[in-house]
């Protein structure tokens, strides 16, 4: 046989909540050391061009939350956490080009810092496709001060320019907590 402990609040010696319930299930975290943030994602509200062969910085310019400011959306497209820690990041973008199905090779690159330190490629030389989509994840020590993140992107094909376009690109990050 089990015991209940019912309560509405868990408190530390200090007498500080460290999470709360409404009584109708609903509990609230309160403690900052038991929260995944600073956290944000965010995508491309406007389609982007890219030059053939060029690693091109995505602008994400649409925040879907930033739990603490941390995302610039307006000039420099960058996560800057301002707590140090470890970040899972990720990020999906679509890079198409419109003419014809030249697209042999499609990259999307984390940059940390100005460099890159992840990336994740669709290579087809013997079947171009006329659009990839491609995604990359990884986890990353963050200063909490000075170390920012931004997501690039480079398609290579025979046909010229290539765009980036709306649908289903973004790019995220949260603060992991327990490691």
């Amino acid at each position: 046989m089990g015991s209940i402990i019912k309560v509405n609040e868990y408190k530390d010696f200090g007498n500080n909540a460290i999470m709360t319930s409404d009584g109708a299930g609903n509990v609230t975290v309160n403690a900052d050391g038991l929260k995944n943030v600073p956290a944000f994602e965010a995508y491309l509200g406007a389609t982007q061009a890219f030059v053939n062969n060029t690693a091109t910085k995505v602008n994400f310019n649409t925040e879907t939350f930033d739990t603490d400011g941390c995302y610039d959306n307006s000039t420099n497209y960058r996560f800057t956490p301002t707590e140090a820690g470890k970040y899972y990041v990720y990020s999906t973008i679509y890079m198409y080009q419109d003419s014809a199905a030249t697209n042999t090779v499609s990259i999307t690159y984390i940059y940390k810092n100005g460099s890159a330190v992840q990336s994740s490629r669709l290579y087809f030389p013997s079947n171009p496709a006329q659009g990839m989509h491609i995604s990359v994840s990884g986890t990353y020590d963050m200063n909490g001060s000075t170390d920012y993140l931004e997501i690039y992107g480079q398609s290579t094909g025979d046909d010229g320019d290539f765009i980036v376009v709306t649908k289903n690109n973004l790019f995220g990050a949260y603060k992991l907590i327990g490691v």
